[in-house]
Order: C-alpha cells, then structure tokens, then sequence
C-alpha cells in the first residue's frame, strides 16, 4: 500500500470515528430549538394582528358612542329631520303636512376655486346670492348654509356639477295643501320648521318645541292633531269674504261660524290673507288676523249687549218703552239716531230701528257700574282665552264715566275683537252659557265643564225674539234664507280717523244665529270700509254684511246638518209639478 493510500485510510477512518462519537440526543436538542423559535415567530405575529384589530374595533366603537359633532349653528341631522305632526279638519281632511327637502351647506375649508364654485351655482341657482355666497365660500370656517330647501330637480343639477366641498343635509318641509284658506288658524312655521304663529305655534308650545330643543324628537310620524275646523264651511266663508271684498270695494273683510253648543270654531277667516307656503306674506300689514289680532269698535251689534243688558237686569221688560223724541246732550256730545223716529219706542221698536236714543236710555237705567260689570262678565272687556296665540287685549275706558256708558251703549267707546263679540252672542242664544271658543273638538259635555252661566234663560228667549224680528222687520232682511229662519242685528260703526269719528268711513257687522227657533249657530261677518256697490246704493250693514251672511248660511246650513223647514208648522213642503 502506498504512502498515500495509507493517509487517506487513516483520514476516513478518523473522520468516520469522529461522527460516530456523536450522541444520540444532540440532534434532538437542534429540533427543539427551531420548534421554540418557530412558536416564538408565531406568538409575535398573532399578538400583532390582535393588537391591529383591537385597535380597529376600539375606533369603531369610539365613533359609534361619540355624538356627532357640530359646527357653526347647525344642529344634529337627527334635529333636523324632526317630524311634526299633521294638522286635520275636524273630518280628517290634511291641512299642514311635512314633505321631505334637503338644503345645500358648503365646506370652505374644502373648495378648491372659490370663483368656479359660486359660478357653477349661480348657474343652477339664477337667485342666489353673488357676493354673500363668495364670502360663505372663502371663509376659514367648515361649514356654512347656502340654501336651505332645495327642489329635488336644483338637488340634481347641483350635483351634476360635482364641486367639490358641496354638499346636501336632508330636512322636512312643511306643506299647506289648501294655501290661503285658513292661514290665519293654522299659522305657519319658520325655516327650521318651527312653529311661528296659529295652531303651528299652539303645537309647539305643548311640548314639542321642548322637545326639539334638546334633540328628543325623532323622524317617526305623529300622531296628527285634529281641529274644530271644517274645512268646507271654511272654504266657503272665505271664498264669501274674498267675494264681498270686491264686491263692495273694501278694505277688507272678516267671518266666523261657531258652534254655541260647545264653543268650537267652524271656520274663521279674514281677508286679505296669505299663503303659509310662502309665509314671508304674513309680514305684510294688510294680511293681519283681524278676526281675534285686531280689535274694533263694533257699532250697533253691541245694541244686543245693552238690551239683554237690560232685560237680565230685571228693570226692563220687551214691553217697557223710551222716549226716543229727542237727542240726549251730555258731555257737550249729541246723541241722535240715524233714522230717527222721533216718539216713544217700546225695546222691539229700539232694537229693530237700531235707535242710539232709546238704547242709550236702557243703559242710564241700569247704571255705569252694572254696565261695566255685564261687559266684563259676557268676556268683552278683557283678553280672550284659547289656543289661538294671536288674540288682542279689548280697549276700554279708565274711567267709565256716564258719557262713556251712553257711548258703549250703542259700541262707542269700547273696542273688542270680532270673535269675543261672536262668543258672547253665543252665551245670548245657548240658554245663557258663556264658553270659551275652541280651535279643537269639543262635546257639550266638556263645554259644559267650561261654561260659566252670564245670563237668565229668560234673557235667551227675549233675544232670539229680538233677533228674528230684526230679519223680518228691520236692518237685516237681506240675511234672511228661506227655511232657516235667520235672526240677528246689525252693526255700522264709523272709523276713527285722526282722532275723529269720520262719517263716510266705516266698519261695518251683522251678528247672526241660525236656526232663531232652536240656535246652533253664529255666524258673523264685518266688512271694513265698505263702499256703495252701485252708484245711489247704500254702504250701511244691512247692504254688505247682511246679505253677505245671508249667501254663508245658505251654502253651509246643510253640511252644517240644519234641515230647512217651510211652511206654518215647520215642515218642509213637497210639491210636484
């Protein structure tokens, strides 16, 4: 064997000796030990993505307790949407509803060119706002309003522009669906859909602006609140008003019907009006409530107050008389009848001829203290209570004197609201009941826990005889409708211009009840400064307001339920022909 085979012999074998010391357990040593790194690498990368998540989860968590946040003046979405509830006739009809709308609000601090923004709006809104919405637009803040109530088509277009920062907030709108019929009752809301006037503000002052107040209302619909109103006498009244107006070339004009059984408002109306769609129109001073807002001396209807007045005083009876010959001077004032009669006239005879004279002799009789008293008493001299919140305080002297007595008398001196002089004809013609009117429904029952008795019963049956004969004989024939039996008196008050009466302005009434024989309701309508319809035709109430009454009840008795009774005994005639 060579020298080199020999090395290589010995090298094998010492290398084959070395492996073969080796123990059996320092391989397993080596696999434990990657085994340990490998559960190590594992541990870290599980704990990794539990901490990833968890903080995921924590944000989200975060961002679902956290309430939204609010910038500049503008209120949690949830706020905004509120409902209100719908407003109903008394037979269910809609008369205030919420639509839905939203408004355009932009993010300053987003836009990116100020100039092709307000261009590209002003292209979409031709109205809008140049130089306010640039200085919206170019402002440091993050949010501001642009236009509130966007048409679904202007929602589009905008959005067709695609300018960045713009953005849309969904609200509600509210909706009147008969316009201008009865804006007065129902009022309107403002912007943010907040009850302003009428039964609107009535609403919201049960608890509802409350509750907006500090976000507690939500977007589910509410129960809707029902009134007294119906809406087909309503819309009758007013469209009578409107024709009236025209017709006699007033001012304005003015009417209600009222259930003297319980209190409740049928209709009310005053003209000129305006649409609660568009309520920037109330502002105008023509278009006030003139019915509970505004109050006026009443004139000759306040002769109904005087005589029951009278009679309920026990010293005067319908077949007592006064010298009415003559004017009564005092207080360097003359008081004169318009048609005078010049004799002795029984209570009929001053209560058909609407004698100033005798009247104010009725009430000397009685006194300045009973006088001021009864007034007060039937509600005429202080504000009236009900859920309208547009009632005006009656004006009266500070000191009644005998003078302001003998005034008032015949509705000088004293000024009231129209619907006070309706309520208490009410209490004249229901058995003596005063009742607070109602905007809501309301039974007898419950009017009967609000009644206060102001006059005798006996009273009630002299002045519905008052009443008719005033139809049949006197100043109101043109209100009478055949098989209504309409009763009632008129009332021509001149106007105080510059603190005078003015003889060629006036304000003129006639205070009704229908059916006389069994009353259910009043009906009043005053027309303000009425002229001669017809050139040598009068301008008295018996011409204008009157006949004006006459066209409401004859076109509201029957949805009214009044049957028409004809002929002696009151049963309706059937003829053929």
């Amino acid at each position: 064997m060579s020298f080199l085979s020999r090395i290589m012999v010995v090298k094998s074998k010492a290398h084959f000796s070395a492996g073969g010391n080796r123990a059996p357990g320092a391989f397993e040593g080596t696999r434990k030990k990657k085994q340990s790194q490998t559960k190590s690498r594992l541990v870290i990368m599980m704990s990794a993505f539990v901490m990833a998540y968890g903080v995921i989860g924590g944000r989200l968590v975060q961002f679902g307790v956290t309430s939204p946040e609010e910038v500049s003046s503008i209120p949690p979405a949830d706020r905004l949407m509120a409902s209100r509830p719908d407003i109903l006739d008394r037979n269910g009809e809609v008369l205030a509803t919420d639509v839905r709308t939203v408004s355009l609000y932009a993010e300053p601090h987003k836009i990116v060119d100020v100039d092709e923004a307000v261009e590209l709006l002003n292209s979409v809104l031709p109205d809008l706002d140049v130089k306010g919405t640039y200085k919206k637009l170019s402002s440091k803040s993050h949010f501001q309003w642009l236009r509130r109530q966007l048409t679904p088509k202007q929602q589009n277009q905008i959005l067709a522009l695609g300018i960045p920062g713009i953005g849309f907030r969904p609200e509600k709108r509210r909706f009147y669906p008969g316009g201008p019929t009865a804006s007065h009752i129902i009022g309107h809301v403002n912007i943010d859909n907040r009850g302003i006037a009428g039964m609107e503000k009535y609403i919201d002052g049960q608890g509802l602006a409350d509750l907006a107040a500090v976000g507690m209302t939500s977007n589910a619909p509410l129960e809707p609140v029902r009134l007294s109103i119906d809406l087909r006498v309503q819309n009758i009244l007013r469209e009578e008003l409107v024709a009236a107006k025209d017709r006699y070339h007033a001012l304005a004009a003015g009417g209600v019907v009222l259930n003297i059984h319980t209190g409740e408002v049928l209709a009310m109306a005053s003209i000129p009006d305006y649409d609660p769609n568009n309520p920037v129109q109330a502002l105008e001073k023509d278009n006030m409530n003139r019915m509970s807002a505004g109050t006026f001396e009443m004139g000759s209807t306040f002769k109904t107050f005087t005589t029951a007045m009278a009679l309920d005083s026990g010293k005067v009876k319908l077949s007592d008389s006064f010298d009415a010959r003559n004017s009564i001077t005092i207080g360097g004032f003359t008081i004169h009848d318009f048609h005078a009669k010049h004799r002795i006239l029984s209570v009929p005879e001053i209560f058909i001829y609407s004698s100033n004279v005798g009247t104010a002799r009725m009430a000397d009789l009685v006194g300045i203290e009973a006088h001021k008293h009864f007034l007060t008493r039937m509600g005429l001299l202080s504000r009236m209570q009900t859920e309208l919140p547009e009632v005006a305080t009656p004006t009266q002297p500070k000191v009644w004197k005998k003078i302001n007595s003998i005034t008032i008398s015949f509705g000088h001196g004293v000024s009231t609201t129209p619907l006070q002089t309706a309520v208490a004809a009410a209490a004249l013609m229901n058995g003596g009941k005063l009742i607070p009117p109602t905007f809501l429904p309301r039974t007898e029952e419950q009017a009967d826990q609000v009644a206060e008795q102001v006059v005798k019963p006996s009273t009630v049956e002299d002045m519905k005889t008052l009443f008719r004969m005033n139809v049949t004989n006197g100043s109101g024939k043109s209100a009478e409708v055949p098989g209504f039996v309409v009763g009632g008196k008129t009332g021509t008050a001149e106007k105080v211009v510059n603190g005078r009466y003015s003889s060629d302005q006036r304000f003129n009434a006639f205070l009704s009840a229908f059916p006389i024989d069994k009353p259910e309701y009043i009906v009043l309508v005053v027309v303000d400064n009425p002229q001669p319809e017809k050139p040598g035709m009068g301008a008295t109430a018996g011409s204008n307001a009157a006949p004006t009454v006459g066209k409401v009840i004859s076109r509201t008795a029957a949805l009214l339920g009044v049957k028409p009774k004809f002929g002696p005994d009151g049963n309706a005639l059937l003829m053929s022909y």
